[in-house]
This record gives C-alpha cells, structure tokens and sequence, in this order.
C-alpha cells in the first residue's frame, strides 16, 4: 500500500503507555464475549456497562518503540483517507461528515462505552464517536490470525470507520432498537448485517481511496480478502471449538465477509452496501 507519502489526520489521540489498572466487573461471561470480538473485529459497546470507577485517571504519557511509532504513523494516514473519502461522499449526497477520533492505547482504555482491555481488539465506541486500536493487535492480525500485510491493517481501520459512518446515518441505533424487541437468534442476524455493511464500507472506501489518490499495489486487495476470511465467525469457531453453529454468528462467515468487502470495492457506492435489504447474504 502507498501510505508514506499520504496525509496525516490531526484527528488522532495517543494514550500508549498510560493505562494498567485492571477492569472490574463483567465477569467470566463478559470477558469470553469481549475475546470473542477480539477475534472479529466488532463493536462491543453492546457489552459494556459504564462503571462506577469511571474517573480513574488515564495518563497521556506514550512509551513507544521505533516499530510502534510507524505503525502509528501509518494508522494516522489511513484515518486521513477515510476522511477524504467520506467527506466526499457526505457532501455528494448533500450531508456533512463528522470525523471520528481514533485513539491509540496500550493495555487498558477508558472510552465512554466504559473501560476495555486490549483483548477487545479494535472497536468504535458510538457514545464518544471514537475508534480505539491498541498496536499490538497487528501482531495477532499477522501471527495468529495469518493476516499479514499493511493492507489487512487498513482494512481494520476502514471497518470501524464503517461503523462510525452507521453511526452518523443513523443506522445503528435503528438496529440497536430493532434488537431490543428482538430473539437471541434474530438480533445475532440483525448484528451480522451491521458487520456485513461496515465490511461492504470499508470496500467503499478503498475504491474511492484507490479512484482518487492511487494507493493499492499489488496483493493489497488479495491481503485484505484474506483478512476478511480470516475473522470470519466460521473460521473463528471451527478453530475455537471444532464444529460451528451458523445461529450464533455476530459478524457472518468468511465467505459472506469476503463477498461484501468484495461488493464495497467493486462498486465504491455504500448504495449498494444495504445488507438489511437481502435475503441472501
């Protein structure tokens, strides 16, 4: 990917090095929920209950290593893209375009979905319009979840700032309604389509990112695929527990993964990243 020449958002928070209080509360059954997102990527602040500690302090002061710092130079271009790109598209459509923060943190954070550990894995929080990513995740990207290439990183970014995009359309708090009155097997369906859009937003955003600055080199595309397939609910469970059960998936299968990443790039129109509209997914 062509990153190094790319600009740097100002919308970035550096928190590494600060937080290492341990989280109270949850659970056994909140931390397993919470790995699982690890593993795919999600929003867990469906999760999370804001707790009464919620005044620890969080210290600003980043202890990074060279490695670290690039990656963190690299995720501040990739925010700016998906800026540029859906600015562009708010503004087609008539709409303005609220940039998200992303904050970057290691170990521990305090965002206003509550406090989280580093093995909740990247994640949008709606309530502070922030995404959170602690660095280290690119190493489980790249090692356990054999995801390599900068690429899949920033196909992790885009699918959060997918969900921020939900956010603004409104789309997420519909969803969130419709769950509410929902069955167990039917708000996991109603989450699989939210997943399914941020994947199909996040082609939206590489299409219109390679239309208009030319990013992509060869195998970007193919590390991305790859990364979709990888986090996959099937994949993930077969490897977790050897056998899968379709009605518990949260964030659809490798193979739906792939397909709406692959509909978001082809098209580079979030129109046709309606995933509540199909039958087939």
């Amino acid at each position: 990917m062509r990153w190094q020449l790319g600009r740097r958002s100002s919308n970035v928070e550096d928190r590494r090095g600060g937080v290492s209080t341990p989280i109270v509360g949850g659970g056994i059954g909140a931390a397993l929920i919470s790995l699982v997102i690890l593993l795919l990527g999600g929003d867990p602040s469906v999760i999370w209950q804001n707790e009464s500690s919620s005044d620890r302090p969080v210290t600003n002061s980043p202890q990074t290593t060279a490695s670290q710092d690039e990656a963190a130079d690299f995720v501040s271009v990739v925010l700016a893209d998906t800026e540029d790109t859906w600015t562009e598209i708010f503004q087609r459509n008539g709409q303005t375009y609220t940039k998200p923060k992303l904050v970057l943190y290691s170990d521990a954070v305090k965002s206003a979905c509550g406090f989280a550990r580093s093995a909740v894995g990247p994640f949008y929080c709606p309530a502070d319009q922030k995404v959170y990513i602690d660095l280290s995740f690119y190493q489980d990207l790249r090692n356990r979840y054999q995801a390599p290439g900068d690429f899949a990183q920033a196909y992790v970014i885009a699918h959060e700032i997918g969900h921020h995009v939900q956010n603004l359309l409104g789309i997420s708090d519909q969803v969130r309604s419709l769950q509410s009155r929902a069955s167990q097997t039917q708000a996991n369906q109603l989450s699989v389509k939210l997943e399914l859009q941020a994947d199909c937003f996040a082609g939206v955003w590489a299409n219109n990112a390679q239309r208009t600055r030319q990013i992509l080199e060869t195998g970007d595309i193919e590390e991305a695929l790859n990364a979709a397939s990888s986090i996959g609910d099937d994949r993930l469970q077969e490897q977790a527990k050897g056998y899968v059960v379709p009605e518990s998936f949260t964030h659809g299968s490798s193979t739906q993964r792939v397909r709406w990443f692959k509909r978001g790039i082809q098209t580079g129109n979030p129109d046709q990243c309606n995933t509540f509209a199909e039958s087939n997914l």
